[in-house]
Parts: structure tokens; sequence; C-alpha cells
């Protein structure tokens, strides 16, 4: 394990973004929003994917320095055209808008389309809830065939992910973000590169038989090389049973077909679609119940007795706050699989030897 400090690991990733084609303000950007996914504990959507983003652009999955373009543009809602520019540079564009049209209307939904890997959706929660306002997302990635619906063996869903954010006054949001599968795909690739290990039965092969091994949905790997989900044959299962596996399908259907995106298939490119909803607090609850509401409604949850061998109850997004805090003061751990695949990466694109070093101090 390695620990970088969170500038060094901003700088270096940014770098190796400005050497592949990305103007200074997007390298940053994007090493920016893969530094606080690790900051946050959300490993599986951090500095992990470097390599992976690094071997879609030179593919062509992923075009650098993209503008969106709004193909429909009402006073509420909008359609977003990522034109498969980097999530990190599509996601604020688009979220943007709709925090936009909320504050002007009260309500607002913007369909996402084409996005790269939109990275933690978190970020674009907690973007909204910064200007009061809650937020919806149901989230698909089209061409990622990874998880097996309830009650089946073979991948028919991506990971499909959900989110929502409530601001509080004064206070850091509530934020709930989770794949509905049992865990996101780049825990996995965490996992396959000495990261933490699966849950128990996180994996299902086609004879119906639960795993934990990585190389149930990538196949065999060498401990430095690529990772291509194509060359596994079993899949990610869907948590909670039919629960869900029905939320995963909701999120396919509103952030993949109504939103022009795709629901996920085989043989198409990546792209990652979400719908999104903005609501005012403001405009629908104009004498202010919401905010003490939410304030009592959230203590009282948290005043429930724990569970034995639990500390405390938690709100959705406190682990976040508390292992941001940690990391922003001790540094970003890396496994050394991880750290290894970032720096080879680095040196394909041209970053020199000194910056190199100089990150890993």
């Amino acid at each position: 394990m390695v620990t970088i400090q969170v500038d060094r690991l901003i700088d270096f990733v940014g770098d190796i973004f400005a050497h592949a084609d990305s103007e200074q303000a997007e390298a940053t950007r994007i090493a920016t929003y893969l530094t606080t996914a690790n900051l946050t504990g959300h490993d599986s959507h951090g500095v992990i994917r470097v390599p992976v983003y690094m071997r879609w652009r030179k593919a062509g999955m992923i075009v650098p320095n993209q503008t969106i373009e709004i193909p429909v543009d009402t006073p509420s809602l909008a359609v977003v055209d990522g034109k498969f520019g980097y999530g990190q540079t599509v996601g604020p564009q688009a979220v943007k808008l709709g925090i936009d049209k909320c504050k002007a209307a009260g309500l607002a939904a913007i369909a996402t389309r084409n996005s790269g890997h939109i990275g933690r959706i978190g970020d674009w929660a907690e973007m909204a809830a910064a200007e009061g306002l809650v937020s919806i997302h149901f989230v698909t990635a089209a061409g990622s065939v990874l998880v097996a619906p309830y009650g089946g063996v073979e991948r028919r869903l991506s990971t499909a992910p959900y989110c929502v954010g409530i601001p509080r006054p004064g206070q850091a949001p509530v934020v709930l973000d989770f794949a509905t599968s049992v865990v996101a795909e780049g825990k996995v690739l965490v996992a396959s590169r000495g990261g933490k290990k699966l849950p128990k039965g996180a994996l299902i092969g086609l004879d119906g038989t639960l795993s934990e091994d990585p190389a149930q949905l990538y196949g065999p790997y060498a401990a430095d090389g690529p990772r291509d989900h194509s060359k596994g044959t079993g899949a990610i299962r869907a948590f909670g049973d039919h629960k869900g596996s029905g939320l995963a399908l909701i999120c396919e259907l509103l952030g993949g077909a109504l939103t022009g995106n795709g629901a996920t298939k085989y043989d198409r490119p990546f792209a990652n679609g979400m719908f999104s909803i903005y609501i005012d607090p403001k405009v629908i609850d104009p004498s202010n119940f919401f905010d003490g509401e939410v304030t009592r409604y959230i203590d009282f949850f948290r005043s429930t007795k724990p569970a034995a061998g639990v500390d405390a109850v938690l709100v959705p997004g406190d682990p976040e706050a508390a292992t941001r805090a940690e990391r922003t003061k001790n540094g970003v751990p890396l496994p050394d699989e991880t750290w290894s695949a970032i720096v080879q990466t680095a040196r394909e694109v041209g970053v020199s030897e000194a910056a190199i070093q100089h990150a890993g101090i």
C-alpha cells in the first residue's frame, strides 16, 4: 500500500490527462473529481480509473475537451448530449443546466446521454445540494453489461446507479448514492488490483455458483495487465433480491431509454445516461417547514439504540464525510498494484520520471 498526499495526487493525475490531449482545465477537473471519489472512500470511482480512461481515449471511446449539445431545451426540461466527452466535463455542464432551470422554475429535469464515465454520482447530488436543491438521479452505463437480474445468472443490466441528494443548511447534505448491484464494477476492479476483497457471494457464475473471485467477471488476468469484463463469463449480482433488481430495471429505462442514451446492451460503445430531477424546496415549501423537519427527523432516526457491535446509527453521507476528513489529512491510500498501473499509464503518455517520483514522495 502507498499513501499519496491529495495535492500531489491531483497534480500527477492531471499531468497524465494533460499529456493525453485534454486542455489543462479539463485535466485538472478530471483529476480533482477522481481524487475526490477516493477522498470519500469510493475508491472504485477514483484514480484506479485512470488506466481505463486512457484505454478508452486511445480507442476513441472518449473524446477530450467536449462541449455539450442541447437538442431539446424548454424552461424546465432539457436533453443534454455529451458527445462522448469525459463524464467529469459533461456532468458539471448538465448539472449546472439543471440547477439554473430549477432556480428559475422551481422544478427541472435533465436527460443526459452519450457521456463518458460520469464518475461518482454523489458529486452531482452534492453540487445541487450546495445550491439548496434536492436532486434525484437514475443512471445507466450502456454497453457495460455486467449484472445478472434476480433469479438469473446471465448479464442483463449495468450496475445502474441511483442517487438522491437532500440539502441541509449549515451541514453536509444527505446523499444516498449506490449501485443497484451488490458492488459496483469498480469495486471488482479494486479487488482485482489488491484492494478490498469482495463481499461473500457478490458474483455469480453461469452454473449458479456464488463467488468473490474477480476472474469470474474479467476472466484470467495478469497482475499488472488490463481488466476486460468481456473476457469473463460470470456476473455481478443485483443487490436486495427482487427489490434491487427492480430498481436497476427502472434506472435502465429512465437513465437509458428515456434519455435517448439507450439501456445497456452488448456490442455498443460505453456511455452513461442519466435522468435527473431537481426540486427547489423554497418553491414547494414557502413556509420553510422542510429544513426543520429534515433536522428533526434525522435526529430521531439517529437516536435509536444501536444494535450489538454498532457504534452509531449513520445517515447516508456520514461515512463519506468521515473518510474525506481522514484522507484529506493523512493522504489517499492506494494498493501497490493500483499505483503501479497508474504509473505505467503515466509513462505511456509521456509523463516525466521526475514528475512520477515527485508524486510518490
